[in-house]
């Protein structure tokens, strides 16, 4: 039965789309979305509510804890495993998300890279600590373009670019190009959420204000209360670090909103251009009759 993959930039309205499909086709959803595996971080992460999750059933959610280590490979295996699952009783699969990344080693298969030095990493994560961007740059000179894909910020892939490096003594873009990510490639239909740039923005904003008016705020506080730290990068997404700011007196409320939409909106845009890099995607305007048409066609 072919899989079918709802993806697009964040504010596009993918979680709700995904769920009226889903009861139309009875499909489950899985979640390709990188910060909605982790626990706590409902509201700010946009995470489908308890209402929603239970009138269709969401896999890969709430998996792991904020400060627990979870990466592409955790995720194709979890999402593998529920697959089965799904199928085995007969039901369709939707899978909805943001995480480019994600959705590309669960369709496509898995680059099957060198083991995780925990000593290599403990050292770039230092370095990266005492001179900020020092990671990115040192990826710049050994693998531009791995570089070119990652933002400077995204220690967790920069470090892992650098580690698959120094431990082949190959770029991680020379390995990827190889493999090309077809090993264990699924039979899928993935459709995109596209709509004009103002209006996303425009979505965008309303959502960071209506994020906060939902108790952002209070769930920032919560996980500050329960121990995790604020540099942790899940708490410095976007959302939770301009939050964070505030909840520790770094800013006032507004300049935290302005921020959070800011990087909200940089993020969305890293977003379209990884999946308008994928010829497969099929476009389709955010309105439900269109991805009906478009759905019918294959289930």
């Amino acid at each position: 039965m072919t899989i079918i993959a709802l993806v697009g930039p964040t504010g596009a309205g993918k979680t709700e789309l995904g769920i009226a499909l889903a009861q139309q086709f009875n499909a489950e959803i899985i979640n390709a979305d990188s910060r909605q595996v982790y626990r706590r971080l409902d509201i700010g992460s946009a995470k489908a509510t308890v209402a929603q999750r239970a009138a269709v059933t969401h896999h890969v959610v709430d998996v792991v804890e904020p400060d627990e280590p979870f990466d592409c490979a955790r995720f194709r295996q979890l999402a593998l495993a529920a697959i089965a699952d799904i199928t085995a009783r007969g039901r369709r699969v939707l899978i909805v998300g943001g995480t480019g990344l994600y959705v590309k080693v669960l369709l496509r298969g898995l680059f099957d890279g060198p083991s995780r030095d925990p000593g290599l990493r403990a050292a770039l994560l230092e370095e990266d600590e005492r001179a900020p961007g020092t990671l990115h740059q040192r990826l710049r000179t050994v693998d531009p373009v791995g570089a070119q894909r990652l933002h400077p910020h995204d220690r967790m892939r920069l470090i892992r670019a650098l580690e698959v490096y120094q431990l082949t003594g190959r770029p991680i873009s020379d390995w990827q190009a190889e493999h090309r990510f077809e090993s264990g490639a699924l039979d899928a239909c993935v459709l995109g959420l596209s709509l004009p740039r103002p209006e996303l923005y425009a979505r965008i904003n309303a959502r960071c204000q209506a994020m906060v008016d939902a108790g952002l705020i209070d769930e920032v506080r919560r996980l500050y209360a329960d121990g995790f730290d604020p540099d942790l990068p899940t708490l410095r997404s976007p959302g939770y670090r301009e939050i964070g700011e505030y909840v520790r007196g770094l800013c006032d409320l507004p300049t935290a909103i302005a921020r959070m939409a800011k990087a909200t909106r940089h993020l969305a845009k890293r977003q379209v251009t990884w999946f308008r890099a994928d010829p497969r995607i099929v476009w389709c305007a955010p309105e439900l009759a269109v991805l009906q048409r478009q759905t019918t066609g294959v289930w």
